[in-house]
């Protein structure tokens, strides 16, 4: 398999590139988006994927290895060739296509010339739990235990600061995180002032 490409971009066409590599030219074909990143003799690097037919040998080139690792898990769904694969990227990005299938959105797979409603059903169907995780599922989980994290430290801080022992201060803190974890879970941050308050009153009736 071809991973990738390096040269001197020597042509650009609608849908796709010339890169010289070696002296030999080779032609990749690309979304919209990766040949907005060329220029014409300008050197360039895409991540490469070789569809191998018995009457041809094609190139798809990409701006990186996540589009392409896309690109080619796309084509594990029935129906859905490297042409339909490269128009999805066309419309959409990598992630958006993870949303998109995650979410059983079918009006945004059908944005893409060639998909009906039954292919994106089938899509669905089939690369629901194939494509990976939506960035703004792992960032919405960081942020989470970012937060969390954060009240913690700074509660078991004011408690140390007023003399406490970190066992103390620990035994507290589990006293009070069922109310910040119900303002987690309703999309509030934790008030350190307030939860510092109901740590004092749960060391005080020890």
């Amino acid at each position: 398999m071809i991973a990738s490409v390096a040269g001197k971009v020597a042509a650009i066409a609608p849908d796709g590139a010339v890169i010289e590599v070696g002296g030999v030219g080779v032609l990749t074909h690309c979304t919209p988006g990766t040949l907005a990143t060329l220029r014409i003799g300008e050197e360039a690097r895409l991540a490469t994927s070789l569809v191998v037919r018995e009457e041809s040998l094609t190139l798809y080139g990409f701006a990186g290895d996540d589009e392409r690792a896309v690109f080619e898990l796309l084509q594990t769904a029935s129906g859905v060739g490297p042409k339909l694969a490269l128009a999805m990227l066309a419309v959409h990005t990598p992630n958006a296509l993870r949303v998109a299938v995650a979410s059983a959105d079918l009006k945004a797979l059908t944005q893409v010339p060639g998909i009906g409603q039954k292919g994106a059903q089938r899509i669905v169907l089939e690369l629901k739990d194939r494509l990976g995780t939506p960035e703004e599922v792992v960032n919405a989980a960081l942020n989470g235990e970012r937060r969390m994290a954060a009240w913690r430290e700074q509660v078991h801080s004011g408690l140390v600061g007023l003399g406490y022992s970190g066992k103390d201060a620990d035994e507290a803190v589990a006293a009070v995180a069922p109310a910040a974890d119900a303002d987690l879970a309703a999309g509030r941050a934790p008030q350190i002032a307030s939860l510092l308050k109901a740590a004092l009153r749960a060391l005080s009736t020890r």
